[in-house]
């Protein structure tokens, strides 16, 4: 997604652009918000708070997102990739900051000279690690990674003896330090869950192997579920991603404390007015049983409305302040509008149309899409892409 730029000045009156036929409007009042709330909760526990900014802020922007994080009582910022790191140094956004995945043949040297912290997870990793903390000529600061069940990025529990052993001899020759052992939670979403208590044991016998060997590292484990359901483990540092876009892991919009700040939009393109028995879109699967108006909207799976959205009829969208369902299957770039009986609502040409947003009004949400397509809405906001411009606003969308 491409952010929106002012015309350039020139000679005679100044005319606003036209709205963008597809526009990700984000709410950094929203960001503020939910990063207050998050805080607020992990500061009860003592813990401090590392926003999680990975995949471009989740379709939001990483360094608006960040910087509105910053500014609402957040203190770290984590991301996946040694790209995402630099790419929000470059944007001079300064906080401490963590790189979690990495291929041992990156070249590690400019994140270290960056001042970026980086994740390890083997022998292996560690050594392309203190390769470039050597080129950069400066030590780095370390997070070691725990396998504690979830059995992805990690180091298990039988090497992680070897891996304490390499780091002790990088820190003697003053080419680390250790700033943390962590772990990430498998099932935080589901309350109750046996595995969450089994990886927090997992994750302190981890510690205690650290602290023996001399290292003080703060602990982290909590991602948003985790972080709203266990306070017993906020430990040092908490990492929310999600709810800090307003997307709550564990309940409906209506019930959370979270405020979604993505709103997805388009404009309409056409209208026109179909015969009863006319068919709509590929495959005719929809089938007009009486005149109908339509109104069709530029967007489609190229920009991230998935094509099986409305496999089953119910996708729906919000025009005219009317929530009305889509005919059709959805295409690569459009799809269309049922606006009932012709005149029953008034739509024109131009007017927004509301994919999905806050729910406000019972307007559409990233929940729902998600329930729909049987995902979740991690994927929904940052599958957002192609052709549709992103629009960072400082108020409600």
């Amino acid at each position: 997604m491409s952010s929106t730029t002012e015309p350039a000045p020139g000679p005679g009156p100044r005319h606003a652009p036209p709205a963008p036929a597809a526009e990700a409007v984000v709410d950094l009042d929203a960001v503020r918000h939910n990063t207050r709330h998050l805080s607020g909760l992990a500061a009860r526990s003592g813990a401090e708070t590392m926003v999680v900014v990975k995949a471009d802020g989740y379709g939001h922007g990483a360094a608006a997102v960040a910087r509105a994080a910053l500014s609402a009582g957040a203190t770290r910022l984590g991301v996946a990739t040694l790209e995402e790191a630099l790419a929000l140094r470059s944007a001079g956004v300064g906080a401490p900051l963590l790189s979690w995945l990495h291929l041992p043949d990156a070249d590690f040297a400019a994140a270290v000279a960056a001042g970026v912290e980086l994740s390890v997870s083997s022998r292996v990793h560690l050594a392309a690690v203190l390769a470039g903390a050597r080129s950069a000529g400066r030590p780095v600061r370390l997070h070691l990674k725990a396998d504690t069940g979830l059995s992805r990025n990690g180091c298990p529990p039988g090497e992680w003896p070897g891996l304490l052993d390499d780091v002790a001899d990088g820190v003697a020759a003053g080419a680390c330090e250790v700033a943390a052992v962590w772990s990430h939670l498998a099932a935080a979403d589901e309350p109750g869950q046996p595995a969450v208590d089994s990886q927090a044991a997992r994750l302190a016998a981890a510690v205690a192997a650290a602290r023996d060997r001399g290292f003080t590292p703060q602990r982290h484990l909590c991602n948003s579920a985790g972080l709203m359901t266990r306070p017993d483990l906020h430990l040092d540092v908490v990492r929310p991603g999600i709810a800090v876009y307003g997307l709550d892991p564990l309940v409906p919009p209506a019930e959370s404390p979270l405020r979604p700040a993505m709103t997805l939009r388009g404009r309409v393109a056409l209208t026109k007015t179909v015969a009863a028995g006319e068919g709509v879109s590929y495959g005719h699967e929809w089938v007009a049983r009486e005149p109908r108006a339509l109104a069709l909207v530029p967007l489609g799976y190229a920009d991230g409305v998935p094509r099986r959205l409305n496999d089953r009829g119910r996708m729906r969208v919000r025009i005219a302040g009317t929530v009305r369902p889509v005919a059709g299957r959805v295409c690569m770039d459009q799809f269309v509008v049922d606006c009932g009986r012709p005149g029953a609502l008034d739509v024109a040409i131009g007017d927004p149309v509301e994919l999905f947003g806050t729910g406000d009004a019972g307007g559409p949400t990233a929940q729902e899409w998600a329930d729909e397509l049987g995902t979740i809405h991690y994927e929904i906001v940052t599958g957002v892409r192609g052709r549709v411009r992103r629009t960072v606003t400082e108020g409600s969308a």
